[in-house]
């Protein structure tokens, strides 16, 4: 009887925080994923079963059967084996397979893309200095926003979808509807060089969706109160050019700067809480864990339709909306914050509670131009001038893999909102899209004529949206 003789040990199923669900489990050793996900949901007592991956120890992933882990992390099966499980997107994303249209238009290069919060609105920033919203039930030019009298270098849509803010290079910002293509209120003005970073206020704080952050290679950041078209607060404190800035859901600022700092504000009085020492060179860009969900607010992937809807709703049903989402991923602990430099490293910061690292990340060859959590905050993906992508374990960064095939810097990357696909954008002029599990290419995208700038995946995971030196968007 070859049933009898298979080994089994006692499993405990823990979920991401550590705590215990059910009573220690025995199960025999040549278990699959699938059944492990029928044990795990029966004891869950959900409604609707989740998707679900499972990970010994919390480290090594149940891919096959669960003897093959415990081999490879050479474990004891006398003792009760820990068994971490981790809730998956209910939805898939389909990888994007082909250029469905080129969209002509602007007259330089695209140096910004991005889809609104739903994903019905598609934007672009160009060094022609114009924003253009495209149509993209048709994939035809919607607007052209003229208002700018130098390259807009840096655009961002408010949570609630109904504004877009665009800076450009002769440090101005304006803000525009995207049905009509018309500039709303005033330019803001104020700062006195280039506008490097635009950041709003999380919809969960305030639905009305009436603050905007700014940062400039000034050296100050401000924050604008766009209903009344003026300046509320100027940070100033960085010693050089201000690189990046983040609204986090807490209420804090997030700045990061060529002066080698990273610096934690308070929104509400501007005063500064912290600053961030460790890089040896500029910092170029900071990622929080939770950017998906404030970039997204109140929308819910998972109930995307395929045209995409405004959403509807008071703005207090949005605020409750937001908050509950952002408390769902955020979880108990608080946001972390990863900071990317020219020195090739990347640092992972607990911010709200403290100045130390929790980790230093290397193996960088070159500047890390660009970091991003994925929608879960499990992982973390960095892209580089060495023409490497790496992914890293979002909560202890710990190195995991490195995707290679460009043949160029890596400029941009955007994650699909089920965390499973990746896509990059690249000097070399291809896209490409990656499957995270495998660490293997899923799809190589050529089509660009020239570097690709800008890079975007939409929230509802339908399209990207991608821009470069060739003047061009392909969807």
């Amino acid at each position: 009887m070859a049933s009898e003789d298979v080994e089994r040990l006692l499993i405990q199923f823990q979920d991401e925080q550590g705590e215990v669900l059910g009573s220690p489990f025995d199960v025999p050793l040549d278990i699959t994923p699938d059944k492990l996900q029928l044990v795990c949901n029966a004891l869950l007592q959900k409604e609707e079963p989740v998707p679900l991956a499972f990970f010994v120890h919390g480290e090594a992933e149940v891919v096959s059967n669960l003897a093959s882990c415990v081999k490879a992390l050479g474990v004891e099966t006398e003792q009760v084996l820990p068994v971490v499980y981790q809730p998956q997107a209910v939805f898939r994303v389909r990888a994007v397979a082909r250029c469905t249209s080129t969209l002509q238009g602007h007259t330089e290069a695209v140096i910004s893309t991005s889809f609104s919060p739903t994903g019905k609105y598609l934007a672009s920033g160009s060094g022609d200095t114009t924003v253009r919203f495209w149509d993209l039930t048709t994939e035809t030019p919607h607007h052209t926003a003229r208002g700018h009298t130098h390259w807009v270098l840096s655009i961002s849509w408010s949570p609630d979808g109904k504004k877009l803010a665009s800076g450009c290079k002769n440090s101005q910002i304006c803000l525009w509807d995207p049905v009509t293509g018309s500039q709303i209120g005033k330019t803001l003005t104020g700062h006195t060089k280039w506008i490097t970073w635009l950041c709003w206020e999380p919809l969960h704080l305030n639905p009305e969706c009436r603050y905007l952050a700014s940062s400039s290679k000034d050296c100050s950041v401000r924050i604008w109160d766009t209903v009344l078209g003026r300046c509320e607060k100027i940070l100033t404190g960085h010693t050089q050019s201000v690189t990046c800035v983040k609204w986090g859901g807490d209420g804090l600022l997030f700045t990061s700067s060529q002066d080698r700092t990273v610096k934690v504000w308070r929104a509400k009085d501007g005063v500064q809480c912290r600053t961030l020492q460790g890089h040896a060179h500029w910092v170029n860009t900071l990622a929080l864990s939770t950017d998906y969900l404030l970039r997204t607010g109140a929308f819910e992937p998972a109930s995307a339709t395929v045209n995409p809807q405004d959403i509807s709703g008071s703005l207090e049903e949005l605020k409750d909306k937001a908050l509950q989402r952002y408390h769902n991923v955020r979880g108990s602990a608080p946001e972390r914050l990863v900071s990317g430099s020219d020195d090739f490293t990347l640092f992972l910061w607990n911010p709200a509670e403290e100045k130390k690292p929790l980790a230093r990340m290397t193996g960088h060859s070159a500047l890390v131009n660009e970091v991003l959590f994925s929608p879960d905050t499990r992982l973390l993906a960095s892209a580089s001038f060495d023409k490497s992508i790496k992914l890293w374990d979002g909560r202890t960064g710990k190195y995991i893999l490195s995707l290679r095939g460009h043949v160029g810097s890596v400029y941009q990357v955007a994650w699909s909102a089920d965390s499973r696909l990746l896509v990059s954008g690249s000097s070399d002029s291809t896209l490409k899209v990656w499957d995270v599990k495998t660490g293997k290419l899923n799809m190589d995208l050529p089509g660009h004529a020239d570097e690709v700038y800008a890079v975007d995946w939409s929230p509802d995971g339908q399209r990207v949206a991608s821009g470069g030196k060739d003047k061009c968007l392909r969807m």
